[in-house]
């Protein structure tokens, strides 16, 4: 399974910040959390955002590093 841009939803939004809440569905963690899977929806995200992601096989909270119009970059929180 690919991104699908509808498992994203907006939690909470203030000041140019917004958290995100993605449902992963059958992905693996590994596979959500890696870069550029969000790439789809590079025009709605920021550097600086939260994604909080819920996968097949467990969840985690992940760090917006750089988003641009082609490419999403991931880093956990540390």
């Amino acid at each position: 399974m690919a991104f699908a841009v509808r498992h994203l939803s907006v939690l909470a939004y203030a000041n140019g910040f917004t958290l995100w809440h993605y449902k992963g569905g059958k992905d693996p963690l590994d596979t959500v959390v890696k870069n550029n899977y969000f790439r789809d929806a590079a025009d709605m995200l920021t550097t600086g955002d939260l994604v909080m992601v819920t996968a097949a096989d467990g969840a985690r909270i992940v760090s917006v590093a750089f988003a641009d119009i082609e490419t999403v970059a991931i880093a956990p929180l540390v």
